[in-house]
């Protein structure tokens, strides 16, 4: 048996997580629609006061997908501001943010796992090797910011259940633009 690699690690997890995340978004606004509320009501949604509302919580789970998939295959991290404040909006930039990592070549991700990954913040920087950056930092990142979301809508009486955050584990998810098709890693739509 062969070893996955960081693509296979990292690559197809962000298109089913942030698929996922694509269908709260569209089972939020249709719940807005049928309650007959102003879906941007849930835009600012928070568990608790010092918590990031909905609207963060999206945004920071595509730049750990777009900050991962760049680190770790030698790109430069593409940035996107932080300017979305409805629905479509977030979506679109989840639907940029698969776009970038799914235009990313597999073979870029070659030998990341030993790659030293540096993340610089106002007040301290972190180093990692490639493999402890994705398992340690962007995986759990990428997770918890999808959870809190799915929490958020949840709790704001969005009709979502386990398999919504999870989707279903036999199929591959299938993400289309107006340009075409977007591979998913697991094969194309």
């Amino acid at each position: 048996m062969t070893t996955p690699s960081m693509y296979e690690f990292l690559v197809p997890t962000v298109n089913r997580m942030l698929g996922n995340l694509l269908a709260l978004l569209d089972k939020a606004a249709a719940h807005a629609e049928a309650k007959k509320f102003d879906p941007a009501n849930l835009m600012s949604a928070r568990l608790a006061p010092d918590m990031h509302p909905l609207t963060r919580q999206v945004q920071i789970a595509c730049d750990q997908a777009k900050g991962g998939a760049a680190r770790l295959s030698g790109n430069e991290v593409p940035s996107y501001p932080d300017v979305e404040t409805t629905i479509p909006e977030l979506k679109a930039r989840i639907a940029k943010t698969l776009e970038f990592v799914n235009s990313i070549d597999p073979a870029a991700f070659a030998g990341s796992e030993d790659r030293q990954i540096t993340l610089k913040s106002p007040t301290r920087e972190l180093q990692f090797t490639g493999i402890d950056y994705l398992r340690g930092f962007v995986l759990p990142n990428l997770y918890f910011h999808i959870t809190t979301a799915y929490a958020l809508l949840r709790h704001n009486g969005v009709e979502i259940g386990k398999l919504d955050f999870l989707g279903r584990p036999s199929e591959a998810p299938c993400f289309k633009d107006n340009a075409g098709c977007l591979t998913t890693g697991a094969g194309v739509c």
